[in-house]
C-alpha cells in the first residue's frame, strides 16, 4: 500500500501566510468522520489546514445522521458533507431544536439513488425509466431475491430508505443492505466481468462515476415533502414514493458556538468550497490509490495548492 507523509502538508501550507489567530480557542475542534472515503478524505484535509495554523483538532466516529444532534449540542463541532438527499431531515430536524448553524453550501452539485453500470441496459433497454426497471426486475433477479430483482441498498445507518420506495411504487424487488461502501464497489466489479446487470445505490460526487459509466433510475420528481407527507407524489398513501432530489445541496454546518470560540477557523469553515470533481478526486485516492486517509489528505493539499490557499489567507 502506498504511504506518504504528513510533512508534505506541513511543507506545503508553510508556504502560505496565515491571519492571526491568537483569538481562537485552546480547546480541541472536533470533526466527525462517518463511513464513505470523500467525507473521511474531506475531514482530514481541513483537519490539517487548522492544524498546520495552530488549531487542535480532534476527530471522532460519529453516525452520520446522529451527528447533527452532536453539533447541536457542542459535542461535535462541524460537519464538512451534508448531503441533501441522505441528510437533509436529521439537518432540518437540528435546526428547528437549535443550537447548529448552515455554515454554506460546495460547489458541488450532489445526487445519491438507485443507480446501475452502462452495460445493464443492454439487458433492460427502457432504463432509465423505473417502471421499466419494474418490467425487467426478473433479470436482477439472485439467490438472495428468488424470483424478484435484487437492489443492493447502501448500509442500513445510512437510511436510503430503499424498502420505503419499492412498497411505495409496488415494485417486483427485494432490498438487500450492503454491509459498507467497499461492498457496493465490489458488488460492481463483480457484476463487469460478465456484464451481469445490477442496480445499487450510488451517488455523486464521487469516484465510481469515472471508473464505471452509469446512469441514475429515474423515478418520479423529487417534491419538498415526499419523506414527510403521503399526499406528495403518486402514491397518497405513502411516503418516498419519489427519487432524491437530482440536484442536492452539499452543505457545511457547524455548533453555534463556533463562531465565537474559534472565529479564526469558523472564517476558513466559510470560505471552503469543493467542487464535484474535487470530491471524486479526494475517494479516489483512497478507494483506488489506496492510500490511508490522512496520507491521501496530505497528498490532495499538496497537488491543489490553487484550491485551498485563499481559505486561509
Amino acid at each position: 500500500m502506498k504511504r506518504m507523509t504528513k510533512a508534505l502538508t506541513i511543507g506545503a501550507l508553510a508556504m502560505v501566510p496565515f491571519a492571526a489567530l491568537a483569538e481562537d480557542s485552546s480547546d480541541p475542534i472536533v470533526i466527525p468522520i462517518h463511513n464513505w472515503s470523500s467525507q473521511i478524505v474531506m475531514s482530514n484535509v481541513v483537519g490539517q489546514i487548522l492544524e498546520a495554523k495552530g488549531n487542535a483538532v480532534e476527530y471522532v466516529t460519529t453516525d452520520s445522521q446522529a451527528v447533527y444532534e452532536s453539533i447541536r449540542l457542542g459535542d461535535v463541532t462541524m460537519e464538512l458533507e451534508v448531503w441533501e438527499g441522505a441528510f437533509g431531515a436529521s439537518f432540518r430536524a437540528a435546526q428547528e431544536k437549535g443550537g447548529i448553524v448552515d455554515v454554506g453550501d460546495h460547489d458541488a452539485v450532489t445526487r445519491e439513488d438507485w443507480w446501475y453500470p452502462m452495460w445493464t441496459k443492454e439487458a433492460c433497454p427502457g432504463l432509465p425509466s423505473w417502471e421499466a426497471l419494474n418490467d425487467c426486475a426478473a433479470v436482477f433477479a439472485t439467490a438472495e431475491s428468488g424470483d424478484k430483482g435484487r437492489y443492493l441498498d447502501g448500509p442500513v445507518d445510512w437510511l436510503k430508505h430503499g424498502q420505503e420506495r419499492v412498497a411505495a411504487l409496488d415494485m417486483d424487488f427485494v432490498v438487500v443492505n450492503a454491509g459498507s461502501a467497499a461492498a457496493l464497489w465490489a458488488a460492481i466489479g463483480a457484476a463487469e466481468a460478465d456484464k451481469k446487470p445490477i442496480v445499487v445505490f450510488n451517488w455523486t460526487p464521487n469516484f465510481a462515476e469515472a471508473v464505471w459509466p452509469g446512469e441514475f433510475v429515474e423515478f418520479p420528481a423529487w417534491e419538498d415533502g415526499c419523506d414527510k407527507d403521503p399526499a406528495v407524489g403518486p402514491n397518497p398513501d405513502a411516503l418516498y414514493d419519489c427519487g432524491n432530489p437530482a440536484t442536492g445541496y452539499l452543505k457545511k454546518a457547524a455548533w453555534e458556538g463556533m463562531q465565537e470560540k474559534w472565529p479564526g477557523a469558523y472564517g476558513v469553515l466559510e470560505k471552503i468550497s469543493f467542487t464535484n470533481p474535487q470530491i471524486a478526486q479526494m475517494a479516489k485516492l483512497v478507494d483506488i490509490d489506496e492510500l490511508e486517509p490522512e496520507d491521501a489528505a496530505a497528498e490532495w493539499l499538496e497537488n491543489n495548492k490553487d484550491v485551498w490557499s485563499g481559505w486561509i489567507e
